[in-house]
């Protein structure tokens, strides 16, 4: 079928190649001052190895055009337009952690994509008066940028995967959940600000941001559900119900005429929650209260309480947003929501 105009062209190149499929597109004409005739030029997007890849490809780049001279085209230009195309799948809380990281990797910024080297990263990242997460963070967003830059053909090679690991100055702390007497402790002390938030994670399972930044069109009171989740496919969009010994606590902090469910009015940003602000509360309540926990500990003290109260395998992972990795069980067992309320009543 014939492209329309400028749309660009797909045709297979003679003789056995690997990719023998090219897409390319016209860049202009060339006037031949002794003939007298235009020729037109063409730049290429790439090579493919079906017609088909090759068709989708162009497909790609019509709908979202790139600087196809991998020549000039710099981190920044990559980054905007590799965030134009992930962050349309991520919440706003996510986006942000990324472009911290960005914000902090200004050493990148003007390079050409193609100069870049394990070098220049790590001294970007090592040079960064930042914690070891953010830093991790930064050594995640150069991965993606160069896989997409691999995938159209920016760069022929995957320097960042050479990129040494951020190396922490101390030992990664080993988890440990709340213990029975903290928890009471909680319950006792629940009219300190914010200590019902961590009593909600403690009871639903949510990964520190997750929790935080739950909307409150997600709140079903009715159907006694909270939906939310990020970071993978499993995790997105997934239903938690709400435990018996929570459902006052997330009544009270639901607000129809809030975005968010929980909210800082003292935030310095606002007031909508968002993980940097439950993580000063949280860090808050902590000292106060002589306890020693992290946030991420909260969703580690439900998997272990889950487990320890017998909780269904295949329930817990679809509370937590594990994916299930047996087939049989993903292909023929649809668990419910009154199956997953059962099951999450036998946490005490």
């Amino acid at each position: 079928m014939k492209q329309p105009n400028s749309y660009g062209s797909v045709h297979k190149l003679p003789g056995k190649r690997r990719k023998p499929w090219r897409v390319r597109k016209t860049s202009g004409w060339l006037l031949d001052e002794q003939s007298g005739t235009v020729k037109q030029q063409y730049i290429t997007i790439g090579y493919y190895a079906t017609k088909q890849e090759a068709l989708i490809a162009l497909a790609d780049y019509n709908e979202n055009p790139y600087d196809i001279n991998s020549n000039s085209i710099t981190f920044s230009e990559v980054y905007e337009k590799w965030s134009t195309e992930h962050f349309e799948t991520i919440v706003p809380s996510a986006q942000r952690t990324w472009k911290s990281a960005y914000n902090h990797s200004k050493p990148l910024w003007n390079m050409r994509m193609k100069d870049i080297r394990p070098s220049h990263m790590e001294g970007t990242i090592k040079d960064a008066q930042i914690g070891a997460d953010t830093k991790n963070r930064m050594k995640s967003l150069y991965n993606l940028m160069f896989r997409y830059a691999l995938k159209h053909e920016i760069v022929d090679k995957d320097y960042a995967s050479l990129c040494n690991s951020v190396k922490k100055d101390e030992p990664e702390r080993t988890r440990k959940p709340f213990s029975e007497k903290e928890i009471q402790i909680l319950w006792e002390n629940i009219d300190i600000p914010f200590i019902d938030m961590i009593l909600i994670g403690i009871y639903s399972g949510w990964r520190p941001q997750e929790l935080a930044t739950l909307k409150t069109e997600d709140i079903d009171l009715e159907n006694n559900t909270m939906t939310g989740g990020m970071k993978t496919e499993a995790g997105k969009d997934r239903c938690v119900p709400i435990h018996s010994r929570i459902r006052h606590l997330v009544e009270k902090w639901y607000d129809p005429d809030r975005k968010q469910l929980f909210y800082d009015d003292n935030g310095k940003n606002g007031s909508e929650m968002a993980y940097g602000m439950y993580y000063t509360r949280f860090k808050e309540i902590m000292e106060r209260l002589k306890i020693d926990h992290i946030p991420h500990e909260v969703r580690h003290t439900f998997i272990t309480r889950a487990k320890e109260s017998g909780v269904d395998e295949y329930c817990l992972k679809l509370i937590i947003g594990h994916n299930v990795n047996d087939v049989t069980e993903r292909v023929y067992t649809h668990r419910t929501v009154e199956n997953l309320r059962r099951e999450i009543e036998k946490i005490k």
